[in-house]
């Protein structure tokens, strides 16, 4: 009875397109899990990124090699209990990850140089069983192909299409709408359908007892196993080096949102997808695999000049946040899908070649092993050596090479030459990105910096430090402007003045403050203040060191970082938050803006909830309010969620600038802001008068409830900053700033008319 579900090929289509869905999904949610696990890093996503791939290698190798020279007769089978199998273990994925962070804790505490042996054991057994059953699904994808007489590129482009989906889903649909665990359940839920499903329609299909002599009538492949082998190589590499490459330039055009990932995979894997359908097309119509190769590599070096300028031309001013996103999916897709598009054609093309499971195990293998190499070569060889510019040159030279030399001899003069005058566009038409300019400094500013300071290509991000004119100096990180320090002739401009009072205004509330902690460094402005205040030591957390390494561009921190008392960790701030035994009187911090990946992590109530855990018994917590990168909803939620935490907590906004900084006590029985003991402290530098601060209190922690109610609680589940429609911000950053100050001018209105 059960193979009546199945009838035709638009079934299997189904199935297949629905389990590429759902792992793509699943990846999504492992990076996530990790990231909150064991940090934000680039150490933690190479990590991910290489036993994901590591782990499909390894079981599309080994199921080769336990189908080869089998007769099966029901490959749907095998493919629903794959299926099934890696349903069930997401099912557990919630406890996988808890476990991995309590032992990445205690780890930590006990040999701090342990913590990479725990991660890699945590990962490896939270991830190892389903990336096998992933991995081990495209073996039998080509049995099912023989069984069904079509062709394993088309499976192969149809699970690649619904990758594509599950990206797209997870991060618009399935995250925002439902939070990470319900997520789990509804992919979990479609794995073990496809499942059940395809054990179901497992019986010989009519049509099985055709295609032994099909199969014989078939050509001999042109390309030798050899020749596929090295291709398989060179593609899995050159794909994941550009992924790399060109995903570093355009976050600086479209800002480290999770959308902008998800926009930018779902664009390489539309084009990956749409390439494994063409390829029976182009062999019927004998269209060369290396001139194909050839043609990807020179559009790879002839786009290169368009995306590094995408960060001066990707500016909008549609405040709708889906014609935004449609415009990046748009230029995306428009720009980098047709290289990518051609360069996939080689994997699913020397698949199809083959008519061996142990044959399929292993080029797909190769493909997945070459694809880590290029990751992480990338990463941490090529972009802080030779900056990514000249990473796409060099892939793209190697791609145009491989193709020359699969291509037909008569084609392959012309191919040198189009080949050379490719690379030759692309190296006089570089946009001096990193030597003569920084992506996103010149939007910021309407020109280019004058003085390119310092730059640095981590495996993470871009920092650079620039300096204008008129002596402005700037940080950016990835295209983003994160702090920066006026000049001399900046007259009036107060937009960077919080920062030494994030540090400044907590120390001044706590009676004696003797251990503080920073976390998020930036120009160390604030860091300074809170060293000003003479604590007895002064902890900094950044999770880039790069960005230590800049600091002396920035003489208002008046080298902080040469001070004794002050000792700088290179880490996300959450994990050290999570892993250190040290008790603060003060913390203070400034993230990227909570919009960015990742950074929802500190900005959630399981955060503030370690935060607490490590203050002392009048310990006090600063938290940066920008209200100019977020709607009045999330603004809101932000508040609310801090003071869940803090019940004990007031809103202070920075008299010059307008910026909010949200202060919360450990202590709840005494209130907060009635009395700022750090003025008995004389003879430290500070620019407003003890009135004046008291006078910038906006709302005290009724009131600040009362802000909170238009909000709503961020979780780690939720992700609501960095998933949900906080993420998706108005272009206008003037009326998002001013539609959160008139929300809370009305509540401070009510303050004032019925004081407490």
């Amino acid at each position: 009875m059960g193979h009546h579900f199945v009838t035709s090929h638009k079934h299997i289509f189904f199935l297949i397109f629905l389990s590429g869905m759902a792992a793509l999904s699943w990846e999504s949610i492992w990076q996530i899990k990790s990231s909150l696990a064991l940090g934000v890093s680039a150490w933690g996503t190479a990590l991910t990124l290489a036993i994901t791939m590591g782990g499909m290698s390894i079981g599309a190798l080994l199921m080769g090699y336990l189908l080869r020279n089998k007769n099966i007769a029901r490959p749907l089978r095998i493919y629903g209990v794959l299926e099934c199998i890696i349903g069930i273990s997401g099912l557990f994925l919630n406890l996988a990850f808890r476990t991995v962070e309590h032992l990445d804790s205690w780890a930590y505490a006990a040999a701090p140089e342990m913590t990479i042996g725990v991660h890699i054991t945590g990962i490896v057994i939270s991830l190892g069983i389903p990336t096998l059953c992933m991995g081990a699904t495209l073996p039998v994808l080509g049995l099912i192909s023989r069984k069904f007489q079509t062709s394993i590129a088309t499976l192969y482009g149809l699970n690649t299409l619904g990758a594509a989906t599950g990206v797209l889903l997870a991060a618009f649909v399935l995250i925002p709408l439902s939070g990470i665990t319900c997520a789990t359940w509804v992919i979990a839920s479609a794995n073990i359908v496809v499942g059940i499903i395809a054990w179901s329609a497992s019986a010989p299909h009519k049509t099985t007892q055709k295609p032994a002599k099909n199969l014989k009538q078939n050509p001999p492949p042109l390309i030798s196993y050899r020749a596929a082998l090295f291709l398989s190589f060179i593609t899995g590499l050159a794909t994941f080096v550009l992924e790399v490459s060109w995903f570093r330039s355009l976050t600086a055009a479209f800002m480290s949102t999770s959308e902008a990932f998800a926009i930018m995979l779902s664009c390489v894997l539309i084009a990956l997808g749409l390439s494994a359908h063409l390829v029976p097309y182009l062999k019927k119509n004998k269209v060369p695999l290396g001139l194909l190769i050839a043609g990807a590599g020179i559009l790879i070096l002839l786009v290169t000049p368009l995306v590094e300028r995408f960060d001066l031309f990707m500016y909008t001013h549609a405040n709708h946040a889906l014609i935004v996103f449609a415009q990046w999916f748009a230029v995306t897709f428009y720009v980098i899908g047709p290289p990518v598009l051609l360069l996939g054609v080689a994997l699913p093309w020397i698949l199809d070649d083959q008519k061996k499971p142990s044959r399929w195990g292993i080029l797909y293998g190769l493909n997945a092993c070459a694809a880590i190499i290029g990751a992480i070569t990338t990463a941490w060889l090529f972009l802080p050596t030779i900056g990514f510019a000249r990473t796409v040159w060099m892939v793209g030279t190697l791609v145009v090479v491989t193709g020359i030399l699969f291509a037909p001899k008569q084609r392959r003069p012309a191919l040198c030459i189009l080949g050379i005058a490719s690379l030759l566009i692309a190296v006089l038409f570089e946009s001096g990105v990193g030597r003569t300019r920084v992506q996103g400094a010149s939007s910021y500013n309407s020109i280019n910096p004058s003085q390119i300071l310092e730059v640095y290509e981590g495996p993470d991000v871009t920092v650079s430090a620039v300096e204008y004119e008129s002596g402005r100096k700037i940080l950016f990180i990835d295209g983003f402007s994160t702090t920066e320090q006026s000049g001399e002739n900046d007259e009036f401009d107060y937009s960077g003045h919080y920062m030494p009072w994030m540090g400044h205004l907590p120390m001044l509330l706590h009676p004696d403050p003797q251990n503080a902690l920073v976390i998020a460094f930036g120009t160390g402005q604030t860091a300074n203040s809170v060293r000003k205040e003479n604590p007895k030591s002064l902890d900094i957390v950044d999770i880039n060191k790069n960005v230590f390494k800049l600091a002396h561009n920035f003489t208002a921190n008046e080298n902080v970082l040469g001070d004794d008392k002050v000792t700088a960790i290179v880490m996300d701030g959450r994990a050290y938050m999570r892993r250190t035994g040290k008790t603060y009187d003060v913390i203070t911090l400034e993230p990227m803006p909570p919009t960015f990946s990742g950074v929802n992590a500190l900005y959630s109530k399981e955060f503030y909830q370690m935060a607490r855990g490590s203050l002392g018994p009048e310990g006090v917590i600063a938290q940066w309010l920008p209200f100019h990168l977020v709607a009045p909803y999330y603004g809101a939620s932000i508040a609310k969620t801090f003071q869940d935490v803090f019940p004990n907590a007031l809103l202070w906004i920075d008299p010059p600038s307008g910026t909010g900084i949200l202060i919360g006590s450990a202590n709840d029985d005494k209130k907060l802001g009635q009395s700022l003991p750090g003025f008995n402290r004389k003879n430290i530098e500070r620019d407003l008068s003890k009135k004046e601060v008291q006078d910038a209190i906006l709302l005290n922690a009724q009131y600040l409830q009362q802000y909170g109610s238009h909000g709503a609680i961020i979780t780690d589940d939720n992700l609501l900053l960095s998933h949900g429609k906080g993420s998706r911000m108005l272009r206008n950053k003037d009326n998002t700033n001013a539609q959160n100050h008139e929300l809370l001018n009305e509540i401070k209105a009510r303050q004032h008319t019925n004081p407490p």
